[in-house]
């Protein structure tokens, strides 16, 4: 019904306006302009555009207080600025005072629905939870090791002559080169790449535009033999790696955050540790918080080797006795191989031991397997296995089992564009499933991967575990693919998969994190601390109040005005960015108010002078702002600048109080130069007083 209302009621409004500005030529373009702007709100209104339509009424607004009959047409502009910009902070606020008055301030559903933001109390005004997070920098710094290992695998094979071209080295080309040169990449060293030629003539490889390539960030060390060199990361391109991935790993946990809706929540770093305070008391919202922060959404595909019985040879060399509970070798399957072959290979399974975690599970198998080495280039990928109910077909998880992969991931999350939790059309039961959009380079290398290993398996590997292993059937172009959810129940998989959409979509953190401490704290500052913090504030507020009326009578009261409507729309603009306010922040509220009388105070003296001058108030007036204009913005930048540096440096409280203190800067140049202006230009210009009482 309101909607009906609104988008037939504004293009009346703005019919009723082309007509006025129709008939009297003199207002014609405010009044066309008024017009445009409320026929566009109507058709803003019937496609349920709520900001565009309010933006476009205030356009309206401003442009027929712009067609009144009032003094002149500049200060008929300022009027309408001055209007419209209360209006909009009266409607980003509205939703604010209703929540926080426990629902005293009437506000219509409408304005609540429509106006999401909302200022809500901090950490230490109400508790909640604090997250510490350590990122493993090592895991960073593998990371970076393995791409040059990637990269001098692919020059190597370039200069012996078993590969061309920019495109990454196929798996034949590498196979060649490993009968050439041992490519090591120690365990225990992150940072350290070996190479060890078999034949002492190849050593002439490694060249100078070898070295030139990764002299930046690697020093080579020369074994005397001649035949084996030694790769490792510098100090300082570690400590770069360090804290690059301690930065990239704020921005990617502040971006999940935001998709959370948790602007009131704060993200700061402390050496490898990232602190993510919320406030609230919603344990499950908690919950969610924790699941959705610390996944890695490390996304890797990568081509399984189903020529290699692995499991098979470790299993002749170990006796069922030697076998952790719950492992077992003997799991066989067919494996597809290409060209219509299949080739039977033994996998690994732990079943979960009662009472035990998925995790634990895991962790004790992989223990087993890591004392067996792994053959180069190759590595064990971990993949859940399920019990299904014959009845209600409900999955439940039941242990873990092994798949023989290529170490080289040839897709990863760097290469995905957009994830989406889409439902399974095919599906009778309703499931979901999440599909992925590569960029331009992540769909042609899908589409060349594929079209290589046609009847292979190619394993989807989320965070270290392999989401799904499917057949490649045909080359796959068009830069698309999707992750299936393992559960069969539909609600478990709409959860999962619109949780791992929100990951996926705001990137994989660079490294793993881990959580180091958790605290459910209460108001840290306590209840009478609060309370007596806002009494302090409030009354130091009306004391300053009450003496600018008392020392600059009507003057004064003007002053009043404008410190209430800094003060009004510091909240307004808080509110509109879905800040927490906090007591530093309360503070810098008082803070402001100061600065805002200070700036009515010099322009209130100005004007005194130039009456003591014997000049009319109109003139009085004029001159007083022109002179004051000065000093206050000197005022205002000089303090705008260390709220900068407070912001910009600052953590926690010290940076509410920085933002706050910033937003009632520029409010207070608005309040105190452009509203007072516009009032005191009405009562000299319009009521024409001829004595301008300033106390």
């Amino acid at each position: 019904m309101l909607q009906h209302i609104l988008q037939f009621g504004f293009p009346a409004l703005g019919l009723a306006c082309a007509v006025g500005g129709y008939l009297s030529k003199p207002r014609r373009s405010s009044l066309w302009t008024a017009a445009i702007a409320g026929i566009l709100a109507g058709v803003a209104a019937h496609y349920e555009s709520f900001w565009t339509m309010v933006t476009l009424v205030l356009i309206m607004l401003w442009a027929a207080i712009t067609a009144m009959k009032v003094i002149d047409f500049a200060w008929r502009f300022k009027a309408g600025m001055v209007v419209t910009v209360f209006l909009f902070a009266v409607l980003s606020f509205w939703p604010t005072a209703w929540t926080m008055s426990g629902g005293k301030v009437p506000c219509p559903q409408y304005i609540r629905d429509n106006v999401s933001f909302r200022l809500v109390a901090g950490l230490d005004l109400r508790g909640g939870l604090r997250l510490v997070y350590t990122v493993d920098v090592a895991e960073a710094i593998r990371d970076k090791r393995d791409r040059f290992y990637d990269e001098m695998r692919g020059m190597l094979a370039t200069s012996f002559g078993f590969h061309e071209g920019d495109k990454l080295p196929s798996r034949e080309a590498l196979a060649k080169l490993v009968d050439k040169v041992e490519m090591i990449k120690p365990k225990n060293d992150a940072s350290v790449i070996v190479l060890k030629f078999k034949d002492p003539a190849d050593a002439s490889k490694i060249d100078e535009a070898f070295n030139r390539r990764f002299q930046y960030d690697m020093q080579m060390i020369k074994d005397p033999s001649g035949t084996e060199f030694t790769y490792k990361i510098k100090t300082d391109i570690e400590s770069h790696i360090r804290e690059r991935a301690v930065t990239q790993a704020k921005e990617t946990i502040n971006r999940r955050v935001d998709e959370l809706g948790l602007r009131e929540a704060s993200v700061v770093v402390r050496d490898e540790d990232i602190i993510i305070e919320v406030p609230g008391e919603d344990e499950k919202a908690f919950q969610e918080i924790r699941d959705i922060i610390s996944r890695t959404a490390r996304l890797e595909f990568k081509i399984l080797d189903d020529d290699t019985d692995y499991i098979g040879s470790l299993k002749s060399k170990i006796s069922d006795d030697q076998l952790p509970e719950g492992v077992s070798l003997d799991n066989m399957e067919s494996a597809p191989v290409g060209k219509g072959k299949t080739n039977p290979i033994h996998y690994a399974t732990v079943t979960k031991k009662q009472g035990e975690t998925m995790q634990e599970a895991r962790g004790r198998l992989k223990a087993f397997l890591e004392k067996h080495e792994v053959p180069n280039d190759r590595e064990l990928g971990y993949g859940v296995i399920y019990d299904t109910d014959p009845d209600t077909y409900r999955q439940t998880e039941k242990g873990w089992r092994t798949y023989f992969l290529y170490s080289r991931a040839d897709i990863t999350g760097d290469q995905i564009r957009d994830a989406a939790a889409m439902p399974d059309q095919d599906s009778s039961l309703g499931g979901w499933h999440v599909t992925l959009t590569f960029t331009d380079s992540g769909g042609d290398r899908f589409e060349e991967i594929t079209g290589a290993n046609v009847k292979r398996r190619f394993a989807i590997i989320l965070d270290e575990k392999v989401e799904s292993a499917p057949v490649i059937q045909t080359r796959i172009a068009g830069g698309h693919a999707q992750i299936t959810m393992g559960a069969s129940d539909p609600q478990t998989q709409l959860e999962d998969s619109r949780k791992l959409e929100l990951v996926l979509r705001s990137g994989a953190l660079p490294a793993p994190i881990m959580p180091s401490n958790e605290q459910r704290i209460g108001p840290s500052l306590g209840r009478d601390s609060i309370d007596q913090g806002v009494k302090a504030a409030l009354v130091g507020s009306i004391l300053v109040l009450g003496f600018m009326f008392m020392y600059y009578s009507r003057a004064g009261l003007i002053a009043n005005l404008a410190v209430v409507a800094n003060l009004f729309l510091q909240l307004a603009v808080l509110a509109s960015f879905g800040a927490s306010m906090t007591l530093p922040g309360i503070a810098g509220l008082a803070l402001t108010i100061g600065m805002s009388v200070d700036a009515n105070v010099l322009i209130n003296e100005r004007i005194r002078e130039e009456q003591r001058a014997g000049k009319s108030p109109r003139a009085a007036v004029e001159a007083g702002y022109e002179k004051a204009f000065s000093a206050i913005i000197d005022g205002n930048l000089t303090t705008l600048i260390s709220a900068l540096i407070l912001a910009q440096y600052g953590t926690g409280a010290i940076k509410g109080f920085a933002i706050t203190l910033m937003v009632g800067l520029v409010s207070n140049l608005f309040t105190a130069v452009f509203f007072t202006r516009v009032v005191f230009d009405f009562l000299v210009r319009f009521r024409k007083i001829k004595t301008l009482r300033m106390g």
